[in-house]
């Protein structure tokens, strides 16, 4: 039997058909600005390349740093993803699986922190990374990052940990397992799709985040793919090289791009699985 589609049917596919132009049409249009020459962007705006400048993605890759800012991004968004997806992981499993006095009082702090501006945190973690001499440093950047848990992905990952019977663990416990145990060789088993779910997000957010390692980072040679970004545009004023901008703004995007075209799947799963059985 085929499924009669109403007007809203209608009506909402093209607004959604509407939403997506308008978030690929400027992508469309960076990367063939991308493959102009400085004269042709500012004749026409609008108009095609006479001819494909690639070279200008050479031009951004070496001259404008965006070859060492992406290594450092690099080096910064695997060792927080590492570090930070076990803390969440092993929390999310302490405050969702592990009855002990005192649980609720600390969910309930941590759903508080939900209402507090993160920069109110902003000068006392700097005096305190200031203190501990790890300013300007990628890897004090990955301790911090690491350390600031997000009360969004305790509760993604939480709600696929609720989600796993009860009894699994008292089976194990029967068998003589530790907590640890139980945590490495059943919990993170059973919630790997949540694990994903959360890892792929902590990419995107690590990979995005421009404030963190703006205000800690001052060696150039240490700025992420964010900084590098902000730094090539303050250029712009002098030399008004823009084709060669908008070729690494294209550099800088295809990390999200790739990991995102790979794991969409992971996502949508994820998200859906860890709202319905949480």
């Amino acid at each position: 039997m085929v499924e009669r589609r109403t007007m809203m049917d209608v009506v909402w596919r093209l607004l959604l058909y509407l939403w997506a132009f308008t978030i690929l049409f400027p992508l469309g249009w960076i990367f063939y600005q991308s493959l102009k020459t400085n004269p042709e962007f500012f004749q026409n705006i609008w108009a095609f390349p006479e001819k494909m400048q690639f070279h200008n993605y050479t031009n951004a890759w070496n001259d404008y740093g965006f070859a060492k800012a992406l290594l450092n991004t690099l080096y910064y968004v695997g060792g927080t993803l590492v570090v930070g997806l076990f803390f969440t992981t092993i929390n999310a499993y302490a405050l969702t699986r592990i009855e002990f006095k005192g649980r609720k009082i600390i969910w309930a702090l941590i759903m508080l922190s939900l209402f507090l501006p993160g920069i109110n945190a902003l000068v006392p973690q700097y005096v305190v990374m200031r203190s501990l001499g790890l300013t300007n440093s990628l890897t004090g950047l990955i301790l911090l990052s690491s350390l600031g848990e997000s009360v969004f992905y305790l509760m993604l990952l939480g709600g696929f940990m609720k989600s796993i019977p009860k009894e699994v663990e008292e089976s194990a416990f029967l068998d003589g397992a530790s907590y640890f145990q139980i945590f490495l060789k059943i919990i993170i088993p059973l919630s790997s799709p949540g694990i994903v779910t959360v890892a792929i997000f902590k990419f995107i957010g690590y990979y995005n985040s421009f404030l963190g390692p703006f205000i800690y980072l001052s060696d150039p040679e240490k700025y992420t793919i964010g900084v590098q970004m902000y730094q090539a545009n303050k250029l712009m004023e002098y030399t008004a090289d823009w084709v060669t901008l908008f070729a690494g703004v294209m550099i800088a995007m295809i990390p999200s791009i790739v990991i995102f075209i790979l794991f969409q799947k992971w996502i949508l799963k994820g998200a859906s699985l860890g709202a319905v059985k949480g």
